[in-house]
């Protein structure tokens, strides 16, 4: 075997020795190299999954919150239609009172403007007839002194 390397010019003790160096460069290489950056590749892949899965949630809540939502603007749009209905009936039933109280007021009001005109239309009538007597008393006291 000796002739088949000294015939290719090839040196064994350097073929070992080259062997033995490459042998330790790649553990070398593997122990300070590969082996941390496959941790730190798994760390990553880890932290993009997290990532990923972390989205996930979040659209779902996402979702959920959005659901909850209408639930709750169509509630309380129910609760204000029930309102403004209540609000409506209650208007107009006060209305109604205000209308009736109006409406009373304004009987009250021409029952006694019309006693005051016929008091003072009885008042007129009373000053007329002693206006009338006077009359009469001077008009008579005149005639009687001629």
């Amino acid at each position: 075997m000796s002739e088949l390397f000294s015939a290719f010019g090839i040196d064994w003790r350097l073929l070992v020795i080259n062997s033995v160096n490459f042998g330790l460069l790649l553990l070398a290489l593997w122990y300070f190299l590969y082996g941390p950056l496959t941790k730190m590749m798994e760390a990553r892949r880890q932290k993009i999954a997290q990532g990923v899965q972390d989205a996930a949630d979040a659209e779902a809540r996402l979702a959920e919150i959005q659901n909850s939502r209408g639930a709750i603007l169509s509630d309380a749009g129910k609760e204000a239609d029930t309102i403004v209905s209540a609000a409506r009936h209650s208007g107009a039933a006060r209305e109604k009172e205000l209308i009736a109280a109006g409406e009373a007021t304004a009987a009250n009001m021409l029952k006694e403007a019309e006693a005051q005109a016929r008091e003072a239309k009885v008042q007129a009538l009373n000053e007329s007839k002693q206006e009338v007597a006077k009359l009469i008393v001077l008009g008579m006291e005149k005639l009687a002194k001629k």
